[in-house]
């Protein structure tokens, strides 16, 4: 509101809500530092896990930094600019969602101390992109080639799952992550490129972690239509079809007039023949095993169990497509078209009972571009949480091999890359060295919560990885059960190069876009609601809880 003449001029609408200055900045910051400090205790081998509860009471229980954020009702607009960091973070790597939440809330903390100095936020801003560019050109020139060995992906697969609910069977898992990476990798101009969705994860409770399984093809939830049909179709001949095993309905409203008896019998007669023939056309082909991907007719079920061909129906889109890749067949939108060269093959097609359900497995696919993977577990709970434990395993192996570049975890490269970024400090001079000064210390932030949450001195631990690296010895990091500085090589704690790359600069950038806000307008809520603190609607409650069948046929 500002005044004129002694008579008041409302500007922004009554109710609306402003802050500028120091106070909008100082108020930003503190919401980004709550949320890092929300999901700072899962860091790490010896991080804890957290209960979350909707207001439906459904329980998600989790150690993944994305997972608590994304669950998380959050109200205050800075906050939720960190939460895209670890969404991000998680889309590109699949893993160090939390690491990057927790540095982009350490480098905001260092940046409130420089702007209570009167260190104006664009030289901040500027010292922390210099410092960014820096950090990743030093990570770069520290990575490691993978050159193909089978066993650094191991290592990456365990260190993914270390610390998660499935590290008492890193072993078992990282085997089959490996495997399902290796098998759906494909080799383009020269590149290896590895698409994660072509890996199919099917969860069944029952049954222990230990008998999770790799499927050299492909699990449908889904059983036969008919019990007429063969259980089990060995060399099948696969046919998949995008068009409904029915008789076609009319596109408008039309009305049949019968005017006796024996025009009904020729209409139903008719009609069955359409259908018999349609079962027909498949048997001629050749094709013994249908997946469809619409509805198949009751009579049309009899007509194929009589012909002794396994069929499925209402199979979706994104199984359909990973069916193809895994047996060669190709989708056919009209039965008539079917023909020979449009069958897929495998060893075995068979309906087997999983955790109470019948389901169809493909197996024995040769060189099959689509595998799935079938986990098993005491609980919904543990096999929700060994899912999201596979996905960063399976994210952060084909990082590695895509790039074929990995870097020492356990805080090794923080600490070498914090020691380049004094040393580059001290060069580049002007206001703008405090600022990358800082960005040091705030990459400091990993090894000492890794030291934190395992009990250990994080001073101490902080000095003691320093000293190891003024030595020379840049892999070394902390070894959070014996509390001793080794080499992580040796430890066989590493990280593909992408996901260090991608915590910082997305970590930077975000810190930098909220150093530049210095007013902060808000318009008065629609609807009121009782606020959690910090500005954040209650972090008990969570926002939208999806996961609902993918209903894509």
């Amino acid at each position: 509101m500002y005044t004129q003449g002694g008579t008041p001029i409302l500007v922004l609408k009554e109710g609306t809500e402003r802050k500028s200055g120091k106070g909008a900045q100082f108020n930003n910051i503190s919401a980004a530092k709550a949320i890092a400090d929300a999901v700072r205790t899962t860091l790490g081998p010896k991080g804890m896990d957290k209960m979350l509860v909707d207001s439906m009471g459904d329980v998600v229980i989790t150690n993944d930094g994305v997972t608590i954020l994304k669950e998380v009702d959050v109200e205050h607009p800075a906050a939720k600019m960190v939460i895209e960091v670890a969404k991000t973070q998680d889309e590109q790597c699949g893993d160090g969602t939390t690491t990057a939440v927790i540095f982009a809330g350490e480098l905001l903390k260092v940046a409130e101390s420089l702007i209570e100095k009167n260190i104006h936020p664009t030289i901040i801003t500027e010292g922390y992109r210099l410092a960014s560019e820096k950090s990743v050109e030093v990570l770069e020139s520290i990575a490691m080639k993978t050159s193909e060995d089978k066993q650094v992906y191991y290592k990456i697969a365990m260190t993914a799952m270390t610390g998660k609910s499935a590290g008492d069977m890193k072993e078992l898992l990282a085997e089959i992550v490996v495997k399902a990476v290796k098998s759906v990798a494909e080799k383009r101009n020269g590149k290896t490129v590895v698409d994660i969705d072509n890996i199919k994860v099917e969860k069944k409770h029952g049954g222990s972690i230990k008998d999770t399984e790799l499927i050299e093809g492909i699990i449908v939830d889904k059983e036969r239509v008919h019990e007429g049909m063969p259980r089990v179709v060995k060399n099948p001949k696969i046919a998949l079809l995008n068009a409904a095993y029915e008789v076609k309905k009319t596109e408008v409203d039309a009305k049949i007039q019968i005017t006796d008896p024996s025009q009904f019998q020729m209409f139903l007669a008719n009609e069955e023949n359409i259908l018999k023939r349609m079962a027909e056309k498949t048997n001629e082909v050749g094709a013994n095993v249908i997946f469809c991907q619409k509805g198949i007719d009751d009579l049309a079920q009899h007509f194929l169990s009589k012909k002794g061909i396994y069929a499925v129906r209402r199979v979706k889109k994104s199984d359909m497509e990973k069916l193809a890749k895994a047996t060669g067949a190709k989708i056919v939108s009209n039965i008539e078209d079917l023909s020979k060269s449009d069958l897929g093959t495998s060893a075995m097609v068979e309906e087997k009972k999983i955790g109470g359900d019948m389901m169809t497995f493909v197996t024995g696919c040769t060189n099959a571009k689509a595998v799935s993977i079938l986990i098993r577990g005491g609980s919904e709970h543990v096999i929700d949480e060994i899912e999201r434990n596979l996905h960063d395993a399976l994210a952060t192996v084909a990082g590695a091999m895509e790039d074929g570049l990995v870097t020492a975890g356990g805080g090794a490269a923080a600490v070498e890359i914090a020691r380049h970024l004094r040393e580059f400090a001290m060069k580049t001079g002007g206001r703008e060295q405090f600022a990358i000064e800082a960005f040091a210390n705030a990459l400091e932030v990993v090894p000492r919560t890794l030291a934190e949450n395992a009990g250990l001195d994080p001073i101490n631990t902080i000095i003691a990885i320093n000293k190891a690296h003024s030595e020379g010895k840049k892999y070394h990091g902390v070894n959070v059960f014996t509390g001793q500085i080794e080499d992580m090589r040796t430890l066989n704690v590493i990280e593909p190069l992408r996901v260090g790359r991608q915590a910082i600069q997305a970590a930077a950038e975000t810190a930098n876009m909220i150093l530049r806000i210095d007013d902060v307008i808000a318009s008065k809520s629609s609807k009121g609601g009782p606020k959690g603190p910090g500005g954040m609607g209650g972090m008990g409650g969570m926002g939208g809880m999806g996961g609902g069948e993918d209903m894509d046929y």
